[in-house]
């Protein structure tokens, strides 16, 4: 059960790897207008399954810190990242960002059952190195004009490791109630575009379908599946094999003709690859002793 949750988790990172090529096929909209939209198309799966099976819906009564995890998670997140390209520029800003992978699997040392590992903290070590050769392939350069900037892609970070432990210690919640948290997103983030943004609709049909995948998959899908896989799965292995989500990223854009390949984007390619399966080593070995001869 743990091996298959953890795989469940895992396909967030793989649908979270389309999120910059749907972004960038996306057009021109506003980010907390796309934002709006996408985590509305997020919700209708997990619509269609409460209508289809009404009894689901006592599902949603949970208590309040519940929802105010959920909501913080999702919304926060968002809010923080888009706050942080606001004021600073996107490399520095998304490498301070993605700091949330090594703070999932530290933090992890502080839930119920959980040990942390030499392998655990060298894997997530080793995805972090790969990441900051990914993001700042072009060159990095930190400026205090930016601390804003800065400030809220940390928080950013934070903001999305504690969401990830706080579910965790949430098992016993069914994931249905993520149906709400993407509702009241979509609903947060639309109050932010009408005070803050003009609206721009996108231009062809072609932009239209890049809003429904990312509606659909890495701002929809993706947190269902990675709901289920941190409150069941191996949380400590997604959190390393979760810096494999901007490497991934980057191969779909070059494959797509959006980028161009280079040697760092290679030796990012070995570390974010061994760094997961050193994380995972024990989970591994654990599979393999249990096959049959």
């Amino acid at each position: 059960m743990k091996t298959r949750a953890t795989l469940i988790g895992f396909t967030a990172i793989l649908m979270w790897a389309l999120l910059a090529l749907f972004t960038a096929a996306s057009g021109t909209m506003p980010p907390f207008q796309l934002s709006a939209i996408c985590f509305l198309i997020g919700s209708l799966p997990g619509i269609v399954v409460l209508l289809a099976r009404p009894e689901r819906m006592r599902l949603l009564r949970q208590p309040a810190k519940v929802w105010i995890t959920g909501i913080l998670g999702l919304f926060g997140y968002h809010f923080l990242y888009f706050t942080a390209l606001r004021n600073a520029p996107a490399v520095e800003a998304s490498l301070i960002a993605y700091l949330w992978p090594l703070l999932i699997v530290t933090g992890s040392a502080l839930l119920p059952g959980e040990r942390l590992k030499w392998n655990h903290i060298l894997g997530t070590l080793l995805g972090l190195g790969g990441t900051a050769l990914i993001v700042g392939r072009n060159g990095v350069s930190f400026d205090s004009a930016y601390l804003v900037g800065y400030g809220a892609a940390f928080l950013c970070a934070f903001t999305w490791a504690g969401y990830s432990l706080a579910t965790r210690r949430f098992e016993a919640v069914s994931t249905d109630v993520v149906t709400g948290f993407c509702i009241a997103t979509s609903i947060l983030s639309l109050l932010c575009h009408l005070a803050l943004e003009t609206t721009v609709w996108p231009q062809s049909g072609s932009e239209w379908l890049a809003v429904a995948g990312l509606g659909l998959l890495p701002v929809g899908a993706a947190f269902y599946a990675w709901d289920f896989g941190v409150k069941n799965g191996d949380i400590q292995i997604l959190g390393a094999a979760s810096y494999s989500a901007p490497l991934l990223s980057t191969l779909v854009l070059i494959l797509s003709g959006f980028a161009e390949p280079s040697l760092s984007i290679g030796i990012a390619c070995l570390l974010v690859t061994g760094g997961a399966m050193l994380a995972a080593k024990d989970m591994i070995f654990r599979k393999a002793a249990s096959s049959p001869a």
